[in-house]
């Protein structure tokens, strides 16, 4: 038989030899653009709480839920107390903050329980298949009603502090933590305040 016949037999063989593991290796592989950015949080005991979510509400953190106060002007007593050397807090205000501190942090911790229990009952029952509309729509009206209550106790706390500080540590605290443009207080001696004793309270160097 002349070699010509036999050159086709040999390009096809070679051609289904590179396809093939080609096939293969790329089988089963996902496009970027379409792995979702909840992979891997299948595997969370709640789907919709991280351990990080979880940790935080236990201990009775902020978890964010006191935004519309913290950024408007109204601190928490927890990053008050942090400062409270840059604010010169004097000790009745520490007092005051420390108490406000722990009622707040207890009562969000009983309330995060509740909050926590009723998402991991949701959770089961998406789980398990038992879900429906019915159930599904009170679910969400005791989880809302939860993180309602939490969400009040976070905001209420904050509106309580910025009645125990001074307007001019207010100031001084939405600028050291970067929500407004600082001011030099040395500098800048508020109007009606005595200036020793103003520059005495922010450590300011004598002139």
């Amino acid at each position: 038989m002349p070699l010509s016949h036999h050159v086709p037999s040999i390009c096809f063989g070679a051609f289904f030899a590179v396809l093939i593991p080609m096939e293969a290796m790329t089988a089963g592989m996902q496009k970027p653009e379409e792995q979702s950015n909840y992979a891997g949080q299948q595997n969370r005991t709640i789907k919709s709480l991280s351990q990080e979510d979880l940790d935080e509400l236990k201990k009775g953190g902020g978890w964010g839920l006191a935004k519309a106060a913290e950024l408007n002007g109204y601190p928490g007593p927890a990053h008050l107390l942090e400062m409270k050397d840059k604010l010169a807090l004097d000790a009745e205000q520490v007092e005051k903050l420390q108490a406000l501190y722990e009622q707040m942090t207890s009562d969000a911790q009983k309330e995060a329980k509740t909050y926590i229990l009723l998402e991991a009952k949701l959770e089961k029952e998406f789980r398990t298949g038992r879900i429906n509309d019915g159930l599904l729509r009170t679910a969400l009206g005791y989880i809302e009603e939860a993180r309602r209550k939490l969400r009040y106790i976070h905001l209420s706390a904050h509106l309580q502090a910025t009645r125990i500080v001074t307007p001019e540590q207010i100031e001084r605290y939405n600028a050291l933590r970067g929500y407004n443009e600082e001011k030099d207080a040395c500098a800048s001696v508020p109007e009606g305040h005595d200036a020793a004793m103003w520059r005495k309270q922010y450590g300011c160097e004598e002139g």
